[in-house]
């Protein structure tokens, strides 16, 4: 296989990687708002992710690195066409790391539901604006001969996107419903359990209406394989929730995003940008790459790198595997 070709394939792990983790931490924050009832919950759901959400921010960097170094065309006609919700997702992602640190610097009402409210909106945002900018790369935008991006912000919404987008919404939140009720003890933990019940179903409906709009676009036998396998387990997770196995239902939730991240790849690839204005004038892996010998250098990197970073992050996730309730806070008033 060719080193670009290995590159896209690499990238996909990373995206697949982020939205895996990064996709109960935008849930949990979501649930802030949905499931918490009062000021101790909403501690027990923040102090859930406290300890790996900042590590889990690592992958978006690294696929973003990735992309600049392995597909620069790629990366700048992404980031110079998508600057606005690109921009507005980087804002949130920044203003929700300020809210955790801050949150609980000082005791006052306002101050810390101000700061609250903030971890809602910029979970929730990120998490629909990544649907739409992933619906937008796999379904084509307006590329020029020069591979520039001549479109407009209003371009990217569009009906297919906009489904991605809660797709995405309610994938996420479907998932950090379970990893709550995985990660918790007591009330918080039964009404997770309920809610990601109605969640799940919701976004059964929708995922299914996506993927398949997505197979009958570009899809081939093994994106099809691929949907199969995210709507079986989302299935198989929404029947284990029900059943009490919190375990299951969190690594089904997780095989569901693997599968339904790794169809939209399936159906890019050997694109990495469609054109709706000319299939010539789409980005591919071949002409959006960069020098073989700049990718031989990655590829060294990256086989010395990611042990290492698997293993350290393996291991913080086995320090704070532990449950926690409101029975674990010390102080319920700050």
């Amino acid at each position: 296989m060719e080193l670009h070709n290995i590159w896209f394939v690499l990238i996909a792990v990373l995206w697949i990687g982020y939205f895996f983790l990064e996709g109960f931490d935008f849930g949990v924050g979501i649930l802030t708002r949905l499931l918490a009832r009062d000021r101790a919950e909403k501690r027990v759901l923040i102090n859930t992710i406290g300890p790996v959400w900042d590590g889990n921010e690592v992958w978006l960097l690294t696929a973003g690195g990735a992309t600049f170094a392995a597909f620069p065309e790629w990366y700048a006609t992404l980031f110079s066409g998508f600057y606005l919700p690109l921009l507005l997702i980087l804002v949130c992602l920044i203003v929700r790391g300020v809210a955790f640190e801050y949150r609980a610097k000082r005791p006052e009402e306002n101050w810390q539901r101000n700061w609250e409210t903030a971890i809602f909106w910029t979970s929730l945002l990120p998490a629909f604006l990544w649907g739409v900018a992933f619906g937008n790369i796999v379904h084509g935008v307006k590329i020029d001969a020069d591979f520039e991006y001549v479109g407009t912000v209003w371009d990217l919404l569009n009906p297919y996107a906009l489904l991605g987008g809660l797709v995405t919404l309610t994938l996420f939140t479907f998932h950090g419903t379970v990893f709550t009720a995985l990660k918790t003890v007591g009330e918080i933990r039964e009404r997770a359990r309920k809610l990601a019940l109605h969640v799940g179903l919701v976004t059964a409906a929708l995922a299914s209406a996506f993927l398949l709009w997505t197979q009958a676009d570009n899809g081939d036998g093994t994106s099809l394989v691929a949907l199969a396998v995210a709507v079986a387990s989302l299935v198989a997770a929404l029947l284990a929730n029900q059943a009490g196995r919190e375990g299951w239902s969190f690594a089904l939730s997780g095989v569901t995003i693997v599968a339904a991240v790794a169809m939209l790849f399936l159906t890019l690839f050997p694109n990495v940008m469609p054109s709706t204005l000319d299939a010539d004038w789409s980005l591919t892996v071949t002409n959006a790459s960069s020098s073989p010998y700049t990718l031989k250098i990655m590829t060294w990197l990256a086989v010395i790198a990611t042990p290492v970073v698997l293993l350290y992050q393996g291991w913080t996730y086995w320090v704070f595997r532990k449950r926690i309730g409101t029975q674990h806070i010390a102080d319920p008033v700050h």
